[in-house]
């Protein structure tokens, strides 16, 4: 019925959505710097060739030879930055400082509608350049001003920019990853308070779900207490009918009873009062069992199981004077019996009759828990030194009426009771062979919560 955690799926699918989005923005913003980086390097290089356009209207050498650029990074060489002045036929007139010795690369992209063209070169030292070439005219001269700058350098900005990003989107992701399971957490707090309070109900510490939930829970809770009136509604009309078919037969039984027991000595009065007996018998042990099914049905109760076995074991030792039962008292840790007190005495009570009735004069009981993950449980296990029985008659004890000895008293309907009520109750009862020589029967029942041993 469990399946993973919804506060867990949330988390997950958080983490994973931010996870997308994040690194998506981190590409992003990359791509929108790397863009403002190489408009920014442009805007650069149209600046300079707009300055070395002017410095040739300036010029007094017909070569161009006495402009210069304030920029240092033009003088220095191999740096990526140059620029060239060219004439029509793409003749070097003149260039800056740094692309002495080296053979500037060509633009062969045509020119734009504002005689410009780019474009990504690659110079001998190996820097990647950005291009930009302008085809101008000074004082009638038709020259081609081409400017160039180092895109490695925006690149590795470019770069070093995306590692920060990620670096600082990757804490912010984890950080609201914590906050989306905290959310989770507190917006899942009203179900773990529902279910709490249908645990207390469950466990028999309340009657019905109590406290304030949220709009979305309220009618959950509203639901399951309605369920939990009309289930108790049915079992108390269904004892109600229970009550008063018990009634209606007494009577008629009682009326054939005393009519046969008038004329004993008429072989028809033998037989009706024999088969009279016989379904008041039937009678009272099915009504006491659909009175166990009604009883077994309502939520909510518990029962202290040690008291229950030390108030049996006293009873049964005077009943039994020839027996000794042994029954060693557990501690506090014992969990209590989920289910109705009369129901585990019942039970129990049958299961140590019986080992009365066959035991030669030894009798041992003890109780134990036993937990699994996500239930815990009762172990009851009464053990006699008598005949005992072998898995076939074991396996046959448990069937309705059955009975293995007809001369010791009883109906044969002891054990069927108590193995109905186990299966009501959705336990087990075994019956194997006892270390003491006889039968071993073992009864494992629901617990409730771990309740501390009552006072005598």
């Amino acid at each position: 019925m469990r399946k993973g955690s919804i506060a867990f799926s949330l988390f997950w699918l958080s983490a994973g959505w931010l996870v997308l989005a994040l690194v998506g923005t981190a590409f992003l913003l990359t791509d929108l710097y790397s863009r403002a980086l190489d408009t920014s390097l442009a805007n650069q290089l149209r600046f300079t060739i707009d300055t070395l356009s002017s410095a040739t209207l300036d010029s007094t050498d017909p070569n161009y030879s006495d402009i210069r650029v304030q920029d240092p990074r033009f003088s220095r060489s191999s740096t990526g930055w140059y620029w060239v002045i060219r004439d029509r036929d793409g003749r070097l007139l003149s260039s800056s400082g740094s692309s002495i010795g080296m053979l500037t690369p060509r633009l062969e992209t045509p020119y734009g509608a504002d005689n410009y063209r780019t474009g990504v070169l690659e110079d001998e030292a190996g820097n990647r350049l950005r291009a930009i070439e302008r085809a101008t005219t000074s004082a009638g001269r038709p020259l081609q001003i081409m400017v160039t700058g180092n895109l490695d350098e925006s690149l590795a900005l470019v770069g070093q920019f995306r590692g920060q990003t990620l670096i600082v989107l990757g804490a912010v992701g984890i950080a609201l990853a914590i906050m989306s399971g905290i959310v989770a957490r507190l917006a899942l707090r009203p179900t773990g308070r529902l279910s709490t309070a249908i645990e207390r109900v469950r466990e028999g510490e309340a009657q019905e779900i109590t406290g304030t939930y949220p709009r979305e829970i309220a009618p959950l809770a509203e639901e399951i207490n309605e369920l939990l009136r009309s289930n108790t509604q049915i079992i108390e009309r269904a004892r109600n009918a229970v009550g008063n078919l018990a009634h209606g037969l007494k009577t008629p039984l009682a009326v054939l009873r005393n009519e046969a027991s008038a004329a004993k000595d008429n072989p028809l009065s033998r037989v009706v009062s024999s088969e009279s007996e016989k379904m008041t018998q039937l009678v009272t042990t099915y009504l006491d069992r659909a009175r166990i099914a009604a009883r077994t049905s309502v939520v909510g109760k518990k029962a202290d199981a040690t008291m229950v076995m030390l108030r049996l074991v006293r009873v049964m030792e005077k009943l039994n004077k020839h027996v000794t039962i042994a029954f060693k008292r557990p501690d506090a840790s014992l969990p209590w019996f989920r289910g109705d007190e009369s129901d585990l005495e019942e039970m129990a009570g049958n299961l140590l009759d019986n080992a009365c009735k066959w035991s030669a004069g030894k009798i041992a009981v003890t109780m134990m828990a036993e937990r699994t993950p996500s239930q815990a449980f009762l172990l009851i296990r009464i053990e006699d030194d008598g005949p005992g029985l072998t898995e076939e008659e074991a396996d046959k004890a448990l069937r309705r009426g059955v009975r293995l000895d007809e001369k010791t008293p009883g109906s044969g309907l002891g054990l069927d009771i108590v193995k109905e009520l186990v299966d009501v109750y959705g336990g087990t009862l075994q019956l194997r062979r006892s270390v003491l020589g006889g039968l071993l029967a073992e009864l494992k029942l629901p617990a409730a919560k771990v309740g501390g041993l009552a006072r005598n």
